[in-house]
């Protein structure tokens, strides 16, 4: 293999692939980038065998052919190079880098040793708006939490029907619902729970792009693929495995119906959450309390050891007088996740779920339960 390259292109590839390279102590290739030529393509991939990430560079291929090098090492010595041309070229299962008075050789692996990345020939796929679905997977993703008893809530529940995607995601304590309106309909129903990981990588990696997306689909893995604009290609593909069981009835636990509604400026009410959360002690405990005669919310924390914080914000109010306790990092999720200037809550009992959505935006919910009283 031998190949000239804009130093710029490279760095920006090999900062991409790595992002998924670990320390290995079992399995040393993983921690290395697969580079390989296909066609008039420069081709990166990485995987660490549940997720993969593979993406082409359009450059000048001098001669044909493959290798594993470093994923790290490699990535943090391209960035020290020289704004200048790289000749890459492959010696005795190494790899040559010229660029300007650099001359470097990198010792690799073999390159038949690098797992296989699935290929998505021939398999349907749906096509969204990759920024619509970037900016709804990011409202959803930090609300799947770890979990070896339940592993279907560690990932985020992919609902394709009709016209429509709903992304969800819980930790059983909170949950977070988006819908994205699809341009075609779906010819079948199709759903499947995907790991966290990969659900950043694909916000990290593609969020800022603007163009169509693909998500092709098997049996037990799924793949996310973006195109180039220069041509007919695929610019990056995430290919992961899925996480196998049932996801949750989880609109059994949105309630239907309400004692209370409130509307309330998002900016104010966050920040007196964020700062009732300086005195919430070792549970996290902020206190809400509704007041209809007031039109107020007052948000309000104790620690004995730190001292109590006691703060109101103007609301528009409708229904009973209510007050709750919540962790107050679910709420700053929720609220951070919600851009709209004013926010709409709901609470049906001082022990029942609170429902939060932005005012003006039907597609996202945001439930959260209160902490119990002893």
């Amino acid at each position: 293999m031998k190949v000239e390259i804009l130093k710029e292109n490279l760095k920006n590839g090999l900062n991409i692939v790595e992002k998924i390279v670990g320390k290995n102590l079992s399995l040393p290739i993983l921690d290395n980038v697969l580079i390989s030529t296909e066609d008039n393509y420069l081709s990166l991939s990485s995987t660490d065998l549940e997720t993969a990430i593979k993406l082409w560079i359009l450059t000048k291929i001098v001669k044909k052919g493959k290798a594993v090098i470093p994923a790290k090492f490699l990535s943090s010595f391209i960035s020290l190079l020289p704004n200048e041309k790289i000749t890459l070229e492959e010696k005795k299962q190494g790899l040559y880098v010229e660029c300007g008075s650099f001359k470097n050789q990198i010792q690799g692996f073999n390159a038949e040793e690098f797992p296989l990345i699935p290929e998505f020939k021939d398999l349907e796929f749906i096509e969204v708006d990759n920024r619509k679905f970037c900016q709804g997977l990011a409202q959803i993703v930090d609300v799947a939490s770890p979990s070896q008893s339940r592993p279907e809530i560690s990932g985020i529940y992919f609902i394709f029907s009709k016209n429509s995607l709903k992304i969800v995601a819980t930790d059983s304590f909170r949950l977070a619902e988006k819908n994205i309106n699809l341009d075609e309909p779906v010819k079948r129903d199709i759903s499947f729970i995907l790991p966290q990981k990969p659900a950043r990588e694909i916000i990290n990696t593609l969020g800022e792009k603007e163009g169509k997306l693909k998500i092709y689909f098997s049996a037990n893995q799924t793949m996310f693929e973006f195109p180039m604009k220069e041509a007919p290609h695929p610019q990056v593909q995430i290919i992961s495995r899925l996480i196998e069981g049932e996801y949750p009835n989880y609109e059994e636990i949105i309630p239907k119906k309400f004692k209370t509604h409130i509307v309330v400026k998002r900016d104010e009410f966050l920040n007196q959450i964020k700062a009732a959360s300086l005195f919430s002690g070792k549970i996290n405990e902020v206190k809400i309390k509704i007041n209809p005669e007031a039109k107020e919310v007052q948000i309000s924390a104790q620690d004995p050891d730190i001292g109590e914080s006691q703060s109101s914000v103007s609301a528009k109010i409708e229904g009973e007088a209510i007050e709750t306790s919540f962790n107050h990092k679910f709420l700053t999720d929720g609220l951070l996740n919600i851009k709209s200037s004013e926010i709409a809550f709901d609470l049906s009992k001082e022990e029942g779920p609170c429902i939060f959505k932005p005012i003006g935006d039907a597609s996202y919910i945001y439930v959260v339960m209160p902490i119990k009283s002893n």
